[in-house]
């Protein structure tokens, strides 16, 4: 089958894709973007995490045909059409939360759906949205101080006109 989707905001297609192949499959294999990482195969570890219609997934686990006419959001998609890194991504390399960087990537995505929803997030809130990523190199501190540091240095958040003091 043929199979096209929006990957960081960009129309992109494969062909002759058997559609039980993994999105992660499809990203990395077909469409060259090797950022989502194939760890455990079973949705357990994250380093494979994208977000498919702004929800995060595991790509391991999503059937590629489960993607036709949807957008993904991999890592490749953070930093700008210049190639900067994304102030989240430069908080990662700063803090020192990126070692070896298998995570990193779904680290990254699941910091920003974080950010996104969050934008001063407590430690709880951070390790929460984090949960579902397995890290063997940093021990998490250097990650919670990259996510702290990003949080820190965006704008503030718009007032709420709704919400009374």
């Amino acid at each position: 089958m043929r199979l096209t989707l929006t990957v960081n905001g960009r129309e992109r297609s494969a062909d002759h894709v058997w559609e039980g192949e993994s999105l992660l499959y499809v990203l990395r294999e077909r469409l060259g973007l090797p950022g989502s990482k194939n760890a455990c195969e079973q949705g357990e570890c994250g380093s494979c995490t994208v977000r498919l219609d702004g929800d995060l997934v595991c790509s391991c686990l999503v059937a590629a045909g489960q993607a036709e006419g949807r957008e993904v959001r991999t890592v490749e998609g953070l930093a700008d059409a210049d190639g900067r890194l994304a102030p989240l991504q430069a908080a990662f390399v700063e803090a020192g939360a990126v070692q070896c960087g298998f995570c990193t990537p779904g680290l990254l995505l699941a910091a920003e759906e974080l950010l996104a929803r969050v934008p001063r997030p407590a430690d709880a809130d951070i390790r929460e949205a984090l949960a579902g990523n397995l890290c063997r190199c940093t021990g998490y501190e250097s990650v919670l101080d990259a996510v702290r540091l990003a949080a820190a240095r965006a704008p503030a958040p718009a007032a709420d006109p709704e919400r009374r003091p």
